[in-house]
């Protein structure tokens, strides 16, 4: 059976929690990170050096960061709905999940450490920065929907996975936001998703 290791609020998790609804997979999970056990226990950086959630055991494969669990799982799954197995639709797919690993992670980190994680850290001037990049980021996932497709890369994909969560984060976390068709239709969508209603939006156990 396929386990997983990470706690089910960590937004990282919930991707390949979601993706395992999506394919049906039976999993187990340990609670690791946050307030759980540490990842800088020895028993953890085993499976993964660099000590982040989430990583999974598929049979005695171990595998670390979300992203390329989730490429794995749908394609050793065969599911080329999810991640096509032709070249030029799956890089329209793995385009949308390498920006939002990168920019538009960057985008809404300080804003979340300052309104949701309380962090005293980070000042309020970063926090409003951060919340202009934040719409400005999701501004963009509306403008490639305002032709009318259901789905970022056209049916539903892993695309949808990462994007949809860091879009819930940004319905979720409080701050000033611009009225967004496209996406709140989108959002809407993916809210329909069994799969997205026990692991996306909140979590899960």
């Amino acid at each position: 059976m396929l386990k997983i290791y990470g706690h089910a609020g960590s937004i990282n998790v919930r991707k390949v929690l979601w993706l395992c609804a999506e394919l049906g997979l039976d999993f187990a999970r340990e609670d690791w990170g946050g307030r759980f056990r540490s990842t800088v226990e020895s028993e953890f950086r085993a499976l993964n050096p660099f000590g982040m959630i989430p990583v999974i055991d598929d049979e005695g494969f171990v595998l670390a960061e979300s992203n390329a669990i989730l490429r794995y799982l749908a394609a050793s799954r065969a599911r080329h709905d999810l991640l096509p197995a032709e070249a030029r639709p799956r890089a329209r797919v793995e385009a949308w999940m390498d920006w939002q690993a990168s920019d538009f992670n960057k985008s809404w980190r300080a804003v979340f450490q300052a309104r949701v994680r309380n962090n005293p850290a980070v000042s309020a001037e970063a926090a409003e920065s951060s919340a202009v990049a934040f719409n400005e980021a999701v501004g963009n996932v509306d403008a490639a929907l305002a032709d009318g497709r259901d789905f970022l890369c056209g049916g539903f994909s892993l695309a949808d996975i990462v994007i949809g969560l860091s879009l819930h984060r940004w319905k979720s976390v409080p701050m000033a936001r611009p009225a967004l068709m496209h996406v709140d239709a989108y959002y809407a969508r993916l809210c329909e998703r069994p799969s997205f209603q026990r692991y996306g939006r909140d979590g899960g156990a």
